[in-house]
């Protein structure tokens, strides 16, 4: 009978060993806009993430923001809500323009930040928002979901493995056949930079460059034309009715950039242009093999035979899923140090090769890349 008691003594006194808390990253949305709410699908549902403030100059953004998505720390001044929220991140998702002033003030305020591609305006801005991050010591990701694809990490495996060998040509194409933006300034260069090529062309040289192994850029030609988007229009086609009277950008971007290594990259973006089909693609050739991103595959010699490889099986991939992939190593990186798979460095990169096409256009000759 004792013996019983002390047992069912020491049962009711042990005490279950303490687990800590897992930390959570605090992050601000800068810029409530159409994309923040795709950035929001994807950060809600994470564990070691919480949303804690909202900033836009719209108030009827943010009553989205708290109506859709229970924000309650609205602002209309990014500076009021850093000193008051005091986040561990910032995640920016404004026009261009903004990109680089919200980013700088968030790693001031000691915070670690994302900010929607492309970078910035140009590269100076650029070089301000890392040196800004790197003074702070905090991370600095931008937001280049297509390196997450599938289809890209793929080529890259090929790269990796040496089936591709020395790239020597890599021709990117993101066009459309009449898909001019009718919401929000994707038409205005003084609050974009530019039109198809900043905006959609860089989604397909941040991820053709990155499967190019990064080579470094030294001089770009290009050309741009602006034909059908600073008039009015009654083709029917998807985005009707976007604003002409304040459109100021490209309808087409035709650029050629060298880089270091002896590579080239040829790029072809469109708003507007009178093809068959709209395009988003780009193939790769190297002295070892070739690849192409959709539909993937890999192009080489085997046996004395000329093979083209398909995969048997890719992952499925969709808008969604980019975001929360490459939302997913960011926060990974800030709360766990793990490695970045588009730090600042590789945005400016990809800013090098836009810029260089923009002002060789204004120039009307090639121009260095520095």
């Amino acid at each position: 009978m004792p013996n019983e008691a002390v047992g069912t003594q020491s049962l009711a006194t042990e005490t279950k060993p303490k687990v800590a808390p897992k930390k959570k990253l605090r992050i601000a949305i800068v810029g409530c806009g159409g994309i923040s709410e795709v950035h929001l699908r994807a950060l809600q549902p994470m564990p070691d993430v919480e949303v804690v403030a909202g900033v836009d100059i719209k108030p009827e953004r943010l009553d989205v923001m708290k109506e859709k998505f229970g924000i309650t720390h609205l602002y209309e001044d990014w500076r009021e809500m850093l000193a008051e929220v005091k986040p561990d991140a910032v995640d920016v998702c404004t026009p261009n323009g903004v990109h680089a002033p919200a980013a700088i003030a968030a790693s001031e305020a000691g915070c670690h930040v994302i900010t929607e591609k492309p970078m910035a305006m140009n590269p100076r801005e650029c070089e301000e928002m890392i040196a800004a991050a790197k003074k702070a010591g905090k991370v600095l990701v931008i937001g280049f979901q297509f390196r997450y694809h599938p289809s890209t990490e793929m080529i890259v495996r090929a790269r990796d493995e040496g089936q591709i060998g020395n790239v020597m040509f890599v021709k990117c194409q993101a066009l459309r056949r009449r898909g001019i933006p009718n919401w929000g300034v994707f038409g205005q260069k003084k609050l974009q930079g530019g039109g198809p090529m900043i905006d959609i062309g860089v989604h397909v040289i941040e991820m053709a460059h990155y499967a190019m192994g990064s080579p470094k850029p030294v001089a770009a030609s290009g050309n741009t034309w602006t034909y059908m988007g600073d008039k009015p229009s009654e083709v029917v086609c998807p985005w009707p009715g976007w604003d002409w009277k304040t459109y100021t950008v490209e309808d087409l971007a035709i650029g050629h950039v060298r880089f270091e290594n002896g590579a080239v990259m040829q790029i072809e973006a469109s708003f507007a242009a009178h093809i068959e089909r709209d395009i988003f693609n780009f193939t790769l050739i190297g002295d070892k093999g070739g690849a192409r991103w959709d539909p993937a595959a890999i192009f080489t010699d085997r046996a004395g035979t000329m093979i083209n490889c398909t995969p048997g099986f890719l992952p499925k991939s969709d808008f969604s899923s980019l975001f929360t992939s490459k939302l997913r190593n960011f926060v990974d990186g800030c709360l766990h140090g793990k490695p970045l798979r588009a730090p600042g460095e590789a945005g400016l990169v990809v800013q090098q090769i836009i810029d260089g096409v923009y002002r060789s256009a204004a120039a009307g000759k090639e121009v260095t890349i520095d």
